[in-house]
Order: structure tokens, then sequence, then C-alpha cells
């Protein structure tokens, strides 16, 4: 079937050295972002500290990630990043041996997928803390089940997708590299 065919049916070509670089783009940018929301932590602990406002109340449920909430967000978008990375990396190692470039749709999602899930799981972390707070008012510190579950759920909804997309581009890369044995 000819590109235009391809194209006038809503289904792009994709190559594995395409794919492999849109997995590295995303994977690189939310790794980065990883690092930026690692700040947060940090201002946490320094106006913490500063406040001196450490009471065995807040002591007793510290170690919810280390008594910040951006903590979660933090770690699953530099592992996130740092797997989409390694993902684009096996698809130009594949390229590489001169696979056959059959890619599946479900691969065409992959990228997406992980990058959606990872950027959805941002967003909500951020907004969703501030929408739980708003109906239970230090939900995270108080330890509240309601809010606490619900923020964690949702959270826990995004990294799912993104765990949907890493299966589908597992599975491309092993039917690929099934073509080496």
């Amino acid at each position: 079937m000819s590109n235009a065919a391809i194209a006038m049916h809503g289904e792009a070509a994709v190559t594995p050295t395409a794919l492999s670089w849109n997995f590295i783009h995303w994977g690189l940018g939310l790794f980065v972002t990883g690092f930026l929301v690692g700040f947060i932590p940090i201002l946490h602990y320094i106006v913490g500290g500063i406040g001196a406002n450490v009471g065995p109340e807040f002591l007793k449920v510290m170690t919810l990630w280390w008594g910040c909430p951006a903590i979660l967000t933090e770690l699953t978008l530099k592992t996130g990043g740092l797997g989409m990375i390694a993902i684009g990396l096996c698809y130009l190692a594949i390229a590489r041996q001169g696979a056959s470039p059959n890619i599946s749709r479900h691969e065409r999602l992959a990228p997406m997928l992980c990058a959606y899930g990872l950027t959805a799981e941002l967003v909500c972390a951020g907004v969703g803390y501030v929408i739980c707070s708003y109906f239970w008012p230090h939900f995270y510190f108080a330890a509240t089940p309601a809010g606490k579950n619900l923020w964690l759920a949702a959270q826990g909804l995004c990294i799912v997708v993104y765990v949907v997309g890493a299966c589908y581009a597992f599975a491309g890369i092993r039917r690929a590299s099934g073509q080496f044995r």
C-alpha cells in the first residue's frame, strides 16, 4: 500500500527510527521535568525548617514520601522518562540491525500513551492536590483517608496509562528482536 493510501486511511507510515526518536524526545523532556519537580521537596523542607512547625502529629505521618506530596510525581517522571529513553534506544538498535519496519498500531500509540500518562500524572498530582485540599483541608498531612485515597487513585490511573504504552512498546521490541535469533 502506498504512503498516500495509508495517509488517507488515517494511519501514517512509521519507521522504527521515527518511533525511537519520538520516545527519546518525550523521555528526555519528562526526565528533565522530573528534576525540576524535584525542587519542590527541597523548598518544602526549607519552608518547613524555617517555620519549625514539626510537631508530633506531623512526625507520625511524615513517612508518606518523606513528608512532601511531590515525591511520587518526581520519581514517576524520572523513572518513566528514563524508561522512554531506553525504549527509544531499543528501537534505534532494531533499526540499525535492519529489522522489518512493520510497526503495529499499538506501537504507534505507545509513545503518546507513555507521554500522556506521565504528563497527566504531573497535572493530576498538582491540580488534584489543590482540589483535594479544598474538600479535605490538610488531607495529605492529616492523613485523611478519603482525600488521600482519591488523590493517589487518580495518579495511579495515570501511571497505568504509561504502563500500557510501555507494554505495547515492549511487545513490539520483542517481536522485532525475535527476527535476530
